[in-house]
């Protein structure tokens, strides 16, 4: 028996063709603890098996250490595969515990060749400005990363945790293919303009945390006492404290549906964030991170579910009742821009 095969969708009218659901590569190398090398490698090759073709990291990605463990598979694989990686996080020499965003013509040309570099690459399919740095305006960042698709050293634009306006600004300076932000089921604020933009511009969505970085999947309740000491989950607002308490009693709906349909609570989280798709007539091609096989075999599944129409109303009251921040320095978020 061979397994069925991811659809593929349009990332915006002029972006690349990709599968309807990625693969977020960052705990490869970074910020959920220990991860086993052996098996992320094999993760991808059965993320590619199943038609997976969007593959997504970030040059703070444990300091440029997930775009070099990702070179080989991509050089193995490059004409399969769409390789995307972003800019703009800053860690300043002189204080590497220091986190600092650029988004100026001089920086982004140094961090598109170290990327290239250590993707072992010609190109970069899809480059992302990760961050907003609001003391250069937008149309200057956009510019510089427009002359870098002119130069062959880029094929697409994308962008990640911008406004509306924002997003009108750039998509005026060049084409923009693909807005990446956090959106799930306790994520939905930028349902309020993004979105609308996105749809309105011709420009897909690729939202990252599809899986709320696993809580969701009610794979752990309180990220201070189930999580190791090299997650950056637990110092999320949402995973600790009374707000985990809080936020794990919202799964309950989640679990009933995935009981109905014989499914994980993962599968549910991921098929509610497709048929956004439908929803807002736009592209929507979700980027959930593992570094297991069969969390791949598991994700892939989802783009297959359908939920019912009262199953969504359902869930439809979860993100409202969600305590806690997305980020314990919303800063570095779009949140407060909009």
């Amino acid at each position: 028996m061979t397994d069925s095969r991811i659809p593929t969708v349009r990332l915006g009218e002029t972006g690349p063709e990709v599968s309807a659901q990625g693969l977020g590569c960052m705990g490869m190398s970074a910020a959920y603890g220990p991860a086993d090398a052996g098996e992320a490698r094999a993760a991808l090759e059965r993320a590619l098996e199943l038609g997976v073709t969007l593959y997504d990291t970030a040059d703070m990605y444990g300091s440029g250490e997930n775009e070099r463990f990702l070179a080989p598979f991509f050089k193995a694989h490059r004409d399969e595969v769409v390789v995307a990686t972003k800019f703009a996080f800053f860690i300043p020499p002189d204080d590497p515990n220091k986190r600092l965003i650029r988004n100026d013509p001089p920086y982004i040309r140094q961090a598109v060749e170290a990327s290239l570099k250590r993707l072992d690459v010609d190109v970069i399919d899809l480059y992302y400005m990760h961050r907003r740095d609001v003391n250069v305006p937008i149309e200057e960042t956009v510019g510089t990363m427009a002359d870098l698709v002119r130069e062959g050293k880029v094929k697409h634009l994308g962008l990640s945790e911008v406004t509306a306006g924002e997003l009108r600004a750039a998509q005026g300076v060049h084409p923009i293919a693909a807005v990446q932000s956090e959106w799930s089921l306790f994520s939905r604020d930028i349902e309020a303009n993004v979105v609308p933009a996105a749809a309105e511009l011709g420009v897909a969505l690729v939202p990252y945390s599809p899986l709320g970085r696993g809580f969701l999947t009610g794979s752990f309740a309180n990220a201070e006492k189930d999580l190791t000491d090299g997650d950056f989950r637990r110092h999320q607002p949402r995973f600790t404290g009374e707000n985990a308490a809080a936020n794990s009693a919202l799964l309950e709906p989640i679990r009933e549906i995935a009981a109905t349909h014989g499914v994980s609570l993962a599968q549910v989280a991921l098929a509610w964030t497709h048929q956004r798709a439908a929803v807002h007539d736009l592209p929507v091609v979700p980027i959930p991170g593992t570094t297991k096989r069969h969390r791949v075999e598991e994700n892939a599944k989802a783009t297959t579910l359908k939920l019912t129409d009262e199953e969504l109303s359902l869930l439809e009251p979860i993100a409202a009742k969600v305590a806690g921040d997305r980020y314990a320095d919303m800063s570095f978020s779009s949140a407060g821009r909009e």
